[in-house]
């Protein structure tokens, strides 16, 4: 039997305007040529985004949507330069007990093409929320989640060990998890994906307040594989900072800075 679950079933309520016209001021700011998002909504949210966007000068023609088991809670990519390949999987699902459980937002699988033969392949997810539900165990839930980003991982080095990958969004778990050390993998394999370890303008690692509790917390991450991590300009990869940005979500953009034209010899280790 399959099902879904708790918090992520319920219907999605829609961001008030004073908060979409927030966010898409500081994405005006950050100026992203690629644009990863999660708990989107639904096509027609991410494409409203995407104009908004334009009527703000900033332009991302191509996009790709994402949803897992839960249908309102989707993952979106916006971008300057053209979708070469997509590979997101929508329907994941994993065991537990007796039970079969969907990957709830699935996996965001998009390869950019920024030019000059330079391909960034991008992976989105939003794993499972820490909010605690009646059916399952939240943290073994994410974990199970975690294990089928590493699957999906590893068939794309097993097909293209110098892929140049990021796998970005909210992970919904903090660093010293066995969730994210799988998701990183071992050092001694091809697979192995780099934690870009990122500080806001003040140094502080934090990407998520949780009011109701008081507690601040890295759960957003930018893992790299190693052929990607050459090209990171580690100046223009941070944590974003605005002092009014709870007024427009409870997550802080975390944003990557590559320069494609690096002169790069030799297989990364």
């Amino acid at each position: 039997m399959q099902r879904s679950f708790g918090d992520e079933s319920s219907p999605l309520t829609a961001k008030p305007e004073a908060e979409k016209a927030l966010v898409v001021a500081f994405l005006k700011d950050i100026q992203p040529d690629i644009l990863g998002v999660c708990e989107i909504g639904s096509l027609e949210d991410l494409k409203d985004l995407q104009s908004r966007l334009r009527d703000q000068g900033l332009d991302l023609p191509h996009l790709e949507h994402c949803t897992g088991g839960d249908t309102t809670r989707s993952l979106g990519l916006l971008s300057r330069f053209p979708i070469s390949a997509r590979d997101s999987q929508t329907k994941l699902t994993y065991q537990m007990g007796a039970e079969t459980f969907p990957m709830q937002r699935g996996i965001l699988d998009a390869t950019v093409n920024v030019g000059g033969g330079f391909e960034i392949r991008c992976l989105g997810v939003h794993l499972k929320s820490k909010r605690a539900i009646p059916e399952a165990d939240e943290s073994l839930m994410r974990r199970n989640e975690a294990h089928l980003l590493r699957k999906h991982l590893d068939r794309i080095f097993e097909a293209q060990p110098q892929a140049k990958i990021v796998s970005y969004g909210d992970f919904n778990e903090h660093r010293n998890e066995p969730a994210i050390s799988e998701i990183i993998g071992s050092r001694s394999t091809p697979g192995y994906m780099i934690d870009l370890y990122l500080r806001d303008a003040h140094g502080q690692v934090w990407t998520h307040f949780w009011d109701a509790a008081d507690v601040y917390g890295r759960l957003d991450y930018l893992f790299v594989s190693r052929s990607l991590r050459p090209y990171v300009d580690t100046k223009g990869t941070l944590i974003y900072t605005a002092a009014d940005f709870d007024k427009a979500s409870d997550h802080r953009p975390i944003v990557m800075k590559l320069n494609p034209q690096r002169k790069v010899s030799g297989p990364q280790k």
